[in-house]
């Protein structure tokens, strides 16, 4: 570690090129401990104020009102009044706000402890953040393990000019969180950990126009939270033209179909199930008020489910953009509470291009991905990482391409045609891709030509569904390995599953019902394809070969 040329602060050789990736330790946002466990003071203070103000407004008029409302009394069966009153009637009123203002004191005091002991510092190598005055804690995150930069704004830290930033690391239970910090901050933090892990390793100040070590005050900090609720932020090294966005009408279309088609499914199930035993077996003058009762009291639940689902859905999708930076794909939603993701070059393992057959005459389609992240295999299926998967929620082929071009920026364009006319709308004749064997009809009866697998090389190309229908895309420089499998019953059939390993996500790379020797050439093609291909890959270190200034 070396000193700048004005002495006072750090430069790292190795380290980044704001005030922030000096290796020096830097604290969180002066308002962070309010965020971290304050709000829930705040609530209790305002449930005594609210209990006692009754009570102060008699002590008030006592004191200064006139002689003939003096007299006036209120219940005191409460214990806030008890206490007052006996305060009061002892004379303890000096020594109760004295004891008030030390809480105060103290409360203030432990709040500062708080942020005084929450700090983090960026090196060349890691991320680090460590807490706590009487248990300390210290979590650490190498720089090249980072698989993406996540930027969330809860609503009420919007409105304070806010942001909590996300490392995601690879391993479960390994992100680390910096909240919270001034949203200008934030954005700087991000892009010089970005800038960190591609292999930057080089001052860069082109970028920094305020003077190093500076904050914003908290005034214009709020200031830009409100000017910013509307519009967003987040755009400054972002090209307009080059963002992919989501028409409103076509996101609550999209979603209105789905709510309906949900809904009348639940609809013929209550009729079937509710209604018609109602009226076969049910008799006598209070038939139709059992009918009305029990429809009411199956269809008001499902009915409120389905708004709350499409609902949700709706609000991940509000302001859905997707656009290219130089350190990643940037994707950004929310409507109060806005996430920013930034997906770095070399850590999408997976993409699936699927289309629901209810979209299909508007032609619509969801992208989403595998990444490494900082979640096990066994909360993959969660609802979160379900969301956190999808960047696309709904768009045109258009919409698509572009998308696959950032995700997949390598993909070789004679793959094109492979990927729509042949995987995502096929098969057609002279279908390329290896196909379930006939003899695997009975494993696949409606989808057997549908089934298919295509080894290109740059990928794994594997289609499937035909209500929806399926194109994952497999990189090979990203395969973990490849490995077949055999039933007894397919080994009788000579018969043999195939399955591309990647990282865990919902996209899944396995085929069954194949002809075992074709299964046998695959898994060669992909094995010798996946090793050169990740011999020849650095996508991993985007930036390590651009020249700094």
């Amino acid at each position: 570690m070396t000193v700048s040329a004005g002495g006072a602060r750090p430069v790292l050789p190795e380290g980044g090129s704001s005030s922030l990736a000096d290796g020096a330790w830097h604290r969180m946002h002066p308002l962070t401990p309010l965020f971290k466990g304050g709000l829930v003071l705040v609530v209790v203070v305002g449930i005594l104020i609210a209990n006692m103000r009754d009570r102060l407004i008699y002590l008030a008029v006592g004191l200064f009102g006139p002689e003939d409302v003096r007299g006036m009394d209120v219940d005191s069966d409460d214990p806030v009044s008890w206490a007052i009153d006996w305060t009061v009637g002892h004379g303890l009123v000096a020594a109760a706000i004295a004891a008030v203002f030390g809480v105060v004191v103290l409360v203030v005091a432990g709040y500062w402890a708080v942020w005084r002991f929450h700090q983090f510092r960026i090196t060349g190598e890691n991320v680090e953040v460590r807490k706590g005055m009487i248990f300390r804690s210290q979590r650490r995150a190498p720089l090249d393990r980072v698989q993406g930069v996540n930027l969330t704004r809860p609503f009420p830290a919007r409105l304070l000019g806010m942001a909590k930033l996300t490392l995601e690391g690879a391993g479960s239970g390994a992100d680390v969180a910096l909240e919270f910090l001034a949203t200008a901050r934030a954005e700087q933090v991000r892009a010089d950990i970005l800038r960190l892990a591609s292999g930057a390793r080089r001052a860069r100040d082109e970028a920094r126009q305020r003077e190093p070590g500076a904050d914003p005050g908290i005034a214009r900090a709020v200031s830009e939270g409100v000017a910013h609720l509307i519009e967003g932020v987040d755009r400054d090294d972002v090209v307009p033209e080059s963002v992919v966005r989501i028409p409103v009408g076509r996101l609550i279309g999209s979603q209105a179909i789905t709510g309906a088609v949900w809904l009348l499914f639940f609809l013929v199930l209550i009729g079937a199930f509710v209604v018609a035993p109602i009226l076969v077996f049910e008799d006598g003058p209070d038939k139709w008020l059992i009918l009305a009762g029990a429809a009411i009291g199956s269809g008001v639940p499902i009915l409120f489910a389905t708004i709350a689902v499409v609902g949700s859905a709706l609000q991940k999708g509000f302001r859905y953009q997707i656009a290219p930076t130089p350190d990643g794909v940037r994707v950004s939603n929310g409507l109060l509470t806005t996430v920013t993701r930034t997906i770095p070059p070399g850590r999408v393992h997976a993409v699936e291009i699927s289309q629901s057959i209810l979209w299909r005459p508007f032609g619509w389609w969801t992208v989403r991905i595998n990444r490494l992240g900082g979640t096990s295999a066994s909360q993959q299926n969660s609802s979160g990482a379900q969301a956190a998967a999808i960047v696309l929620p709904v768009g045109t082929r258009a919409d698509v391409d572009r998308v696959l071009a950032l995700l997949v920026p390598d993909a070789p364009e004679r793959d094109a045609t492979m990927t729509w006319e042949d995987g995502v709308e096929g098969p057609r004749e002279a279908d390329p891709f290896t196909t379930v064997a006939p003899r695997g009809v009975v494993w696949h009866p409606i989808q057997r030509r549908r089934l298919g697998v295509r080894v290109t090389a740059f990928a794994v190309l594997l289609r499937r569904g035909r209500l929806v229908r399926r194109l994952a895309i497999f990189p090979l420089a990203r395969l973990q390995g490849v490995s077949l499998r055999q039933g007894p019953l397919a080994r009788a059939a000579r018969l043999s599953g195939l399955r591309v390993h990647v990282v865990p996500g919902p996209i899944s790379g396995s085929l069954s019902a194949l002809d075992r020797d074709e299964a046998l050439r695959l898994a060669e093609v992909v094995t010798r394809g996946a090793l050169a291909a990740a011999a020849a890959d650095h996508s991993h270190r985007w930036a390590a070969e651009q020249p700094t200034s």
